[in-house]
């Protein structure tokens, strides 16, 4: 990895966090938390989690604008990211023999 790679990552990553800040308050709340979770057993690579954060944004972008509340976006936005994480190799998956699903 580059310092120019380490860079765009930055820029990516700041590019990230600003959509985040532009979400309402009450989707900002459940982002981070989901975020948190994704944080402790999601991928191992931040750039294998980034898809799964921006997915996220994007369906509370479209919740947002459609005046909906953050509950009623997408019930079964947790059950999908669970079963997306569990693609995904993580730190569980690194100390354990299991292999991912």
């Amino acid at each position: 990895m580059s310092i120019q790679d380490i860079i765009e990552g930055k820029k990516k990553w700041r590019a990230h966090v600003a959509r985040v800040k532009a979400l309402p308050q009450d989707y900002q709340i459940v982002y981070k938390e989901i975020q948190k979770y994704l944080f402790k057993v999601g991928p191992v690579e931040l750039t294998d989690g980034t898809g799964l954060l921006s997915g996220i944004i994007d369906l509370f972008e479209e919740g947002a604008a459609l005046g909906k509340g953050v509950l009623e976006v997408k019930p079964g936005l947790v059950y999908d990211n669970q079963r997306r994480i569990q693609r995904h190799p993580n730190y569980c998956h690194r100390f354990t023999s299991f292999p991912p699903n």
